[in-house]
């Protein structure tokens, strides 16, 4: 690619999913695109770094509003500096969540290609990779709509397929969609990679914005017009972007594909060999990962005994296993789950029970990041509650009060500077305060090093919501 002749590539990349499949490890407040997973880096950060080169510009990123500031952190410790981070009220899916970015960009950069990608897939190949998008940007710059299509190599029925059709004049590599197929049963699978036709969806598109917005007013145009105004009456928040809820979810829940790439005439397709994996599920994981002798993944603290082909993730305790083959078992400090790898998928199914039963394990881990650092529930009773807190460097809280709650607190490591009432003071390592409910408070790191306290909680009601914000660095209400 050359500056002069090829166009701008914008990565668009979409960060709103939960990944429920990966439970206990992702959770709707740290899903599995902000989870070290494959390597020392989250996937979202391994997603940024692919298209960080000089063929591409700052990315935009589309984010639900309660990870936004764990996402910001994580690009900035990487070095990542996005042009966006939108802010979606609740998700609706991809097509709205690429219109936004695109009606972003369609002022001010209408012929930028878009490059949409998830945050939490794997690819591999990287080079191949690169071609595979030069390839797309130039169909892209032609008026296009294309998607990247990965090679069906084994019947997979956790997958939509795209048939391919003849190549096309324009563009070399670059096929015309026959079809878009959904996820098919397994006997399908089969047919599909045996006769060579079909590709894995991998929901890797390039377009021109102007392009996709020109489509969606033709095929969908309520998600067009909504998405404009959420742009049109966007406000401002720190580094992020929010969109204005009210037209961003009147918007239809659908995909880009149902919305607009199996209606469209422009689509065409790229296929490429990416070494590429959507990590939807445990298996997934235990395909791609590297494996011992005896087929097993093993991640962490464990000790096995004729186990094979099995993946183990430990977390803060130590996994014991004997005599299985075939599973899946991953431990966290409030959670363990054992599962016959083939019924990977099904873990969804748990969560939605926990979600029925009122269960609190799907939403968060017992460790809560925040934008100021995060805290760590170490113990919970009936009446009271005990939290590891650690505040970053420069960090401090909302300055706020409880109605129904009092709080101890013990400084472990660093010097705490501590609003209370009219008085500020600092306390060093051992020494504590006490902030009876109703007081007035507010915990500060002026420090060079991380903060961390004990507190102790006491009070009927103990539920995060109990907290007035009268003034807060991070524009939380």
């Amino acid at each position: 690619m050359t500056a002069s002749t090829d166009p701008k590539i914008v990565p668009v990349i979409l960060s709103g999913g939960v990944g429920s499949r990966l439970w206990p490890l992702s959770r709707a407040l740290y899903p599995k695109q902000l989870q070290p997973l494959v390597s020392d880096q989250s996937l979202l950060q391994e997603t940024t770094e692919r298209v960080s080169d000089s063929r591409f510009q700052p990315p935009v990123i589309v984010c639900n509003e309660t990870h936004r500031f764990v996402v910001g952190e994580q690009l900035q410790r990487v070095g990542q500096a996005p042009q966006a981070i939108l802010l979606e009220p609740e998700g609706r899916n991809t097509a709205p969540a690429v219109a936004a970015a695109a009606a972003w960009l369609e002022d001010t950069t209408p012929d930028s290609v878009l490059l949409v990608m998830a945050s939490d897939h794997v690819i591999k190949k990287k080079e191949n990779f690169l071609e595979a998008i030069k390839s797309g940007a130039e169909a892209a710059s032609k008026g296009h709509l294309v998607a990247i299509g990965i090679a069906a190599t084994t019947p997979e029925t956790a997958y939509g397929y795209i048939k391919s059709g003849e190549e096309i004049d324009d563009v070399a590599k670059c096929l015309r969609i026959d079809k878009f197929v959904e996820k098919p049963d397994l006997k399908t699978a089969s047919e599909f990679v045996e006769s060579g036709d079909y590709l894995w969806n991998a929901s890797l598109f390039m377009f021109r914005a102007a392009d996709y917005m020109a489509e969606l007013d033709r095929l969908a145009p309520e998600i067009a017009k909504n998405c404009r105004k959420c742009i049109e009456d966007r406000t401002d928040d720190l580094d992020f972007v929010r969109l204005a809820p009210e037209p961003f979810c009147a918007c239809q829940s659908i995909s880009i594909d149902y919305a607009v790439m199996e209606k469209t005439e422009k689509a065409v397709v790229v296929p490429a060999d990416l070494g590429w994996n959507d990590v939807g599920a445990w298996d997934a994981l235990w395909d791609i990962s590297e494996k011992d002798e005896n087929g097993n993944v093993i991640i962490g603290d464990a000790v096995t005994h004729d186990v094979a082909n099995t993946y183990i993730r430990a977390g803060a305790r130590m996994v014991a296993a004997v005599g299985i083959n075939d599973s899946i078992i991953v431990s966290t400090d409030d959670a363990v789950l054992v599962a016959d790898k083939s019924k990977a998928q099904d873990v969804k199914i748990l969560v939605e029970q926990m979600q029925t039963a009122g269960r609190l394990e799907h939403e968060s881990h017992t460790k809560v990041y925040r934008p100021w650092g995060w805290y760590q529930s170490l113990e919970i009773g009936s009446n009271f509650q005990v939290k590891l807190i650690q505040l970053s460097p420069g960090a401090k809280i909302s300055l706020q009060r409880h109605q129904q709650r009092a709080e101890h607190w013990v400084v472990v490591a660093g010097t705490a500077t501590v609003t209370k009432g009219d008085h500020n003071f600092d306390l060093q390592v051992n020494e504590s305060t006490f902030i009876p409910v109703g007081e007035m408070h507010r915990l500060e790191n002026k420090q060079t090093a991380p903060l961390q306290i004990i507190e102790v909680q006491t009070g009927d009601y103990l539920g995060e919501d109990d907290i007035e914000r009268f003034d807060d660095h991070y524009g939380r209400d």
